[in-house]
């Protein structure tokens, strides 16, 4: 069982590290693809927080959003490879934070095709997330090991 639960952790994680990996070779000075691709949804999420709590946010430079993307899915894929918590924890994070904004089927009419793809996309996210908060739950679950000391046996008397 153990060690289909570590092939089991690696496909999983596969997605994330692969993607981090894409992510850095094309990073750049500018953040590459990715920043082209998250600067006008991220300045609509930026644009509609400050409008709905009044707050002003601050500059945020978008490479270093998506340079601190690629770490939390880097460093979190190979943490829960090796089944820590931490990397569970450091991919939620990361699922949390992106994929509303990058996901964001709910500025698309529903009839249209980027709706479909966008509401598929975030679902998928969704179920990925779910993954992870059951091998959190799971892991949470099962008592820690019991040292094996020997219990002090005492001596008979007759």
């Amino acid at each position: 069982m153990g060690f289909l639960s570590f092939v089991g952790r690696v496909l999983f994680a596969a997605v994330f590290l692969l993607s981090a990996y894409q992510e850095f070779s094309e990073f750049g000075v500018d953040g590459g693809p990715a920043a082209k691709f998250l600067k006008p949804k991220f300045h609509t999420v930026v644009a509609n927080i400050s409008s709905h709590t009044r707050l002003v946010m601050p500059h945020i430079e978008l490479k270093h959003v998506i340079g601190a993307m690629i770490a939390l899915k880097g460093l979190g894929g190979l943490l829960f490879i090796v089944s820590s918590s931490l990397g569970a924890y450091l991919l939620l994070l990361h699922l949390a934070f992106i994929t509303p904004v990058v996901h964001d089927f709910y500025n698309y009419d529903i009839e249209s095709a980027q709706f479909v793809q966008l509401f598929t996309k975030f679902a998928q996210n969704c179920a990925l997330a779910g993954a992870l908060l059951f091998f959190l739950g799971m892991k949470n679950s099962i008592p820690k090991r019991q040292s094996n000391r020997k219990k002090a046996t005492k001596s008979k008397t007759n």
